[in-house]
């Protein structure tokens, strides 16, 4: 071996790392420790190169590395030792393990050309460079990730983030899908769908509504362009061009839901329309889910039209109105298509909140109604629907007071309860299809006569009563009706003093007699039939008849019957036509005999009548007026006389139509005046109406004479005083009117006497002045006419032969009146108590000789009842 020093290598010495100790050296590693493995790391984990840097020395070269520990056994040392210096042979030695901590070639000292590969630094002969060149360590496998600790561990890692992203989509989506398919448009909302029935005068001006809706639903051809384009400005500008949806609004709506933070709007018209009309206005995440479905769905199926004229019919605007035409009327009391730019506009305003802008019914809230108005047009000029000089002269509208919802207080609601009962009973509507509403029913009444009745009523009888200091006054009730003879039209009614107050209709109700009313039936029944008296003499105005008190009728095969005259009056033989003026049971009771009972109820019911009216029996006593007709039925029966004994339909409609948005539709409707007939003859008719001018002119009912023109007609007073009637007619107008006595507690009738401080109650008193005065008004301005009559022959009234007849009778104290089923001395009720054996029998007018044929009856035009 020789001494001299190593040569450097060609390329020069590689710079020597400082914190490698040389094998060998003074500071080398001393021999491991007994009980420890040589060459395993002092403790796991520890990473390769870690004993470098805590000043361990590496293992000598030549140890054949762990398994496990990344080298292969034979082909290098074990990790964390230094290779063994190779002997001195002379012979480079061959490569060397790879695994250096640093990855960096271990320098080598000694000649040759092997490379160094030990974790370690070598510095003796064979730790140069090689002869295949350098060789780079291995990097170690099977890195493990840094575990975290602390707060880090409570953070969601981005894996976790992008999955659950993923999964809400998923879950979105599908439920989107979901309530799509599952969630149908429904049927129409009952509160939606119900609309009042509109009732209208005469000439078209509101009498009332029906039901508990103030709706009317109207087509969008109705609703001005300026109102439609109001109302998109307010509430949803991008109507025509978005959506039916608004998811943004949906999530803030239901966020506030969520909360508590109470609703927010901006839900598009489609989705208010299906509040609205579809669901209703709980405020529930349920039901703005549906809303959202539905509102695509309904986006998608209908018209967007169709979505803004059902928005415009169900919407809110306040005081008791939905819809567009019910709110136009209750603002400013006109239809919706008169409208103009301004009024609808602040319409509009109303549907943010109708109590916040109503200036009628608080003054106060003018500034924020202006407010709120100038947004909506200002908003309009922006979306170019109206100019700015048209704006700019607009002026903030007029807007009627708030008054509270009349319904049907005062006579609407008795009208509109006997305009019900005539469609029913017509078969023109039925009381379900009533009740559903959506109606308009234009009726008969004209207010002017309505309001002329209610005036009288008030002037005649009820600033008459003092029921705080007269307990009879509280029973006193009116009712009333009025006909055109000529139309059959009824243009007035008066069913009480309220209808909130009093509900039964005294107009229509049948449940009070109606007293001597019924007497000149049985007048018209004799004419018409040609009927004669017990001794055969044809019945005239002038026929003297027996008219002794409680004189027994003769002829009759029934129960005998002896009714009572007005204050147990006799008068002894008297005409026809007198006994009509004075209105005497005994020669009335008779006439209905010879005429014939049933002849004489069918006559009635063929004058205008119900054959059902109760208590319309045939007997002696349906002359006195037992039968309970109301006071409708005896103003139509009444305008048939007035008529020439003319009847046709007698009508409280003009006209029936179904409201419908597509098209109001009209209902058939039988028309007043239609099917008319010849219910008696003219000749009975005209002769009828003669002798009852003699009533107004000179007997009962004097008091109707200050009606100032022709007049006629016939008093009358139920049992006991229960009830007075009036019925009359001019040539113009058949009207009757009836006071009734009912407990107001118990729904009891009960006697009048001592109402208004009056000792009776007659017909010919406030009956007779209510009737004067109400007629009297409802003309005021037409011409007086005399009627038209035609009198058969022998039908003149002879005044002569009447004073004559009145010689020796009890003289006139005043007024006269007559009484229905009045009691005799006995206390019997006429017509219940036995036939005497005999009685007195006075003339009944010319005799004929026994066997003497009676005398043909006259030619009528009319159908003769037998």
């Amino acid at each position: 071996m020789s001494d001299a020093p190593p040569q450097p290598p060609a390329g020069g010495w590689e710079p020597r790392d400082p914190t490698v100790q040389e094998p060998g050296g003074a500071d080398a590693a001393p021999a491991p420790a007994e009980g420890r493995t040589p060459g395993r790391p002092d403790r796991p984990g520890t990473p390769p190169g870690r004993e470098a840097r805590s000043g361990r020395r590496a293992p000598r070269s030549g140890t054949g590395p762990e398994p496990g520990h990344g080298t292969p056994p034979g082909e290098g040392p074990a990790p964390g030792r230094a290779p063994d210096p190779a002997p001195d042979t002379g012979q480079a030695p061959g490569p060397g393990p790879v695994g250096h901590p640093t990855g960096r070639r271990a320098p080598g000292t000694g000649p040759g050309s092997g490379t160094g590969t030990g974790t370690g630094t070598g510095t003796g002969p064979g730790s140069g460079p090689g002869p295949t060149g350098p060789d780079r360590p291995r990097e170690p496998k099977g890195r493990k990730r840094r575990r975290r600790t602390g707060w880090r561990r409570a953070l969601p890692t981005w894996r976790m983030l992008l999955g659950g992203l993923l999964l809400l989509v998923l879950l979105l989506g599908g439920g989107f899908l979901a309530g799509y398919h599952l969630i149908e448009i429904p049927p129409p909302n009952a509160a939606a769908t119900a609309q009042a029935n509109v009732y209208l005068y005469a000439d078209g001006s509101p009498l009332a509504q029906g039901g508990q809706v103030n709706r009317e639903s109207v087509p969008l051809e109705r609703v001005p362009r300026p109102f439609r384009q109001a109302v998109l400005a307010a509430e949803d500008r991008d109507f025509h061009t978005e959506p039916g949806v608004d998811p943004g609004a949906l999530l803030r709506a239901s966020w506030n839901t969520l909360t508590g933070k109470g609703t927010q709007g901006g839900s598009t018209i489609t989705q208010q329309y299906v509040k609205n009309y579809y669901l209703g206005q709980e405020r529930t995440v349920t039901r703005k889910v549906k809303e959202f479905f539905i509102a695509i769905k309904l986006d998608r199926a209908t018209s967007k039209d169709e979505i803004l004229e059902g928005y415009l019919n169900t919407s809110y605007y306040g005081r008791n109105a939905y819809g567009a035409q019910a709110a136009a009327q209750a603002y400013f009391g006109k239809d919706v298509q008169d409208l103009d730019t301004a009024e609808g506009a602040y319409l509009a305003s109303l549907l943010n909140a109708p109590s916040a802008y109503d200036v009628g019914a608080r003054p106060a809230n003018r500034p924020r109604a202006a407010a709120r108005w100038n947004y909506v047009l200002d908003a309009m000029v922006q979306e170019g629907w109206l100019s700015r000089p048209d704006r700019d002269a607009l002026e903030f509208p007029a807007v009627l007071p708030s008054h509270p919802t009349a319904g049907l207080a005062g006579q609407r609601g008795y009208a509109v309860q006997a305009v019900n009962t005539f469609l029913a009973r017509h078969g023109v509507l039925t009381e379900k299809a009533l009740a559903a509403g959506g109606y308009r029913i234009t009726t008969t009444l004209r207010k002017d006569r309505v309001d002329a009745f209610a005036e009288a009523v008030k002037a005649q009888v009820l600033d008459r009563l003092d029921p705080q200091n007269n307990p009879t006054d509280q029973y006193v009730r009116v009712g009333g009706a009025s006909i055109e003879p000529s139309t059959g039209k009824v243009v007035a009614l008066y069913g009480g003093v309220d209808y909130t107050r009093q509900y039964v209709n005294n107009a229509t109700r049948r449940d009070y007699q109606v007293g001597s009313t019924f007497k000149p039936f049985v007048l018209a029944a004799a004419v018409a039939q040609g009927a004669a008296t017990q001794r055969g003499e044809r019945i005239t105005p002038n026929t003297v008849y027996d008219g002794t008190n409680k004189r027994p009728v003769q002829g009759w095969t029934g129960a005998a019957y002896a009714p009572a005259n007005e204050d147990d009056a006799s008068y002894g033989g008297i005409p026809l036509h007198t006994a009509t003026d004075r209105s005497v049971n005994a020669v009335y009771a008779q006439l209905a005999v010879d005429v014939g009972p049933e002849k004489v109820r069918r006559t009635a019911i063929a004058l205008g009548l119900p054959a059902d009216t109760p208590d319309l029996t045939a007997s002696p006593s349906i002359a006195l007026g037992p039968a309970t007709a109301s006071v409708l039925d005896m103003a139509e029966a009444y305008a048939t006389l007035a008529n020439h004994g003319k009847r046709g339909l007698y009508s409280l409609v003009e006209k029936v139509e179904r409201i419908d948005p597509a098209g109001d539709r009209e209902l058939p409707l039988p028309a007043a005046g239609s099917d008319a007939r010849q219910a008696v003859s003219r000749a009975a008719a005209d002769t009828t109406t003669a002798v009852l001018r003699g009533v107004v002119e000179g007997g009962t009912g004097t008091a109707a004479r200050a009606v100032g023109r022709p007049a006629a007609g016939k008093t009358g007073t139920a049992e006991d005083d229960k009830a007075a009637w009036f019925a009359g007619y001019t040539p113009d107008l058949a009207t009757v009117v009836a006071l009734m006595g009912q407990d107001p507690k118990t729904g009891a009738q009960k006697p009048l006497y001592g109402a208004m401080g009056l000792a009776r109650v007659n017909g010919g008193g406030a009956p007779a002045e209510v009737w004067a005065h109400y007629t009297g008004t409802a003309l005021d301005g037409t011409p007086a006419r005399d009627f038209d009559l035609e009198l058969p022959k022998g039908s003149e009234i002879k005044k002569k032969d009447e004073r004559e007849t009145e010689e020796g009778t009890e003289e006139e104290t005043g007024e006269r009146t007559e009484e229905a089923g009045a009691e005799d001395a006995t206390g019997a009720t006429a017509g219940d108590r036995p036939h005497p054996a005999e009685g007195p029998q006075a003339p009944q007018g010319p005799q004929a000789p026994p066997g003497t044929p009676a005398p043909a009856r006259p030619a009528t035009d009319t159908l003769v009842i037998e």
